[in-house]
């Protein structure tokens, strides 16, 4: 097998968020249930849009933030994913490119807009998300890069672009691509709501071997077992992954691993601003951990303090010298 280049690759949605303060009325008024997801058309996006307070336009979307995550913790990351040819897209890769982050997925040209996720924060630092896919949901097989995956130690999967079904044929493409060069695949379940009506294709894919690291909070696991114990969850799924990393919260996260079972608390935080991205700065710094060999606690806590610094602040992505923070 020929030595990785890259640490991680991922593919995810290449979304732009757009993020905005608002009291919980806001959410009422707009039938919007604090802390959801919804997926929104382009025409629901522009009406929400309109309605929003002042907003700060930021390159966003789950594993695009993990990997922008991994580069600021001096880890080498690169992210597959569908941008249109307009000023959205031409924010994305921009801010790829300065993360230092490796993306040339070539532009979609006549099709959908890049996709957008309106993000409103109420008081008590909870998001509710509002996602138009767009462009993203494009993503095909000949978007592929197929020696980038082939480079890279790790291929990231997002659960947000499991469903469509280009997106979907495009990610088990590169599955297959980087187990055939004896990679391994980490896959997020990314959101409760990505679940329903994905159930069997998520199972379909572990069952068959095809995650060898796998991410989840509480709740995920339990819609994806049908379990209503936690334990029991995890023991089902700990039988079908090598790697199961668990987040719980406030109350920190856990990982098995050949038998193995750590646990810890969350990060200490002065104050809590925003959660967006929690999740994703999260795998963020364990996979960066993992992919310099450290122990299973020690990338429990990268991850855990990559996550404590981005909720610190407005935004999904890092705004401090976490590379100094973890001291990987």
């Amino acid at each position: 097998m020929a030595e990785a280049t890259i640490d991680i690759v991922a593919m995810g949605d290449a979304i732009v968020d757009v993020i905005a303060s608002c009291d919980d009325q806001f959410l009422i008024d707009h039938d919007l249930p604090k802390g959801s997801m919804q997926l929104l058309t382009p025409a629901q996006a522009d009406s929400l849009y309109s309605a929003m307070g002042q907003a700060r336009e930021m390159s966003g979307g789950s594993a695009a933030n993990s990997m922008a995550g991994v580069a600021a913790m001096g880890g080498k990351s690169a992210f597959i994913g569908q941008v249109a040819e307009d000023q959205l897209g031409m924010i994305f890769e921009h801010d790829m490119h300065a993360l230092g982050v490796h993306f040339e997925t070539p532009t979609l040209i006549g099709g959908p807009p890049t996709g957008r996720c309106l993000i409103l924060v109420t008081p008590d630092a909870q998001r509710t998300m509002n996602t138009a896919p767009g462009a993203s949901h494009e993503l095909s097989v000949d978007g592929l890069d197929h020696e980038l995956i082939r480079s890279a130690s790790i291929l990231y999967l997002e659960g947000y672009l499991w469903g469509p079904e280009k997106p979907r044929a495009a990610m088990m493409k590169a599955v297959e691509i980087a187990h055939d060069a004896g990679r391994n695949v980490a896959f997020t379940l990314s959101e409760s709501v990505c679940i329903a009506g994905r159930k069997e294709g998520f199972a379909a894919m572990i069952d068959g071997g095809g995650v060898d690291l796998l991410f989840a909070n509480e709740d995920e696991v339990l819609q994806l077992t049908g379990r209503t114990d936690v334990d029991a969850a995890l023991a089902e799924l700990r039988a079908k992954v090598p790697t199961l990393v668990v987040t719980h919260g406030p109350d920190g996260a856990s990982a098995i691993r050949d038998g193995e079972m750590i646990r810890i608390p969350a990060a200490p935080v002065s104050q809590v601003v925003d959660t967006t991205g929690a999740g994703d700065l999260f795998a963020a710094g364990f996979l960066t951990a993992h992919c310099k060999g450290a122990s299973l606690e020690r990338c429990l806590w990268t991850g855990a303090i990559a996550a404590g610094e981005v909720i610190q602040h407005y935004g999904a992505r890092p705004i401090t010298d976490l590379k100094a923070k973890i001291g990987l």
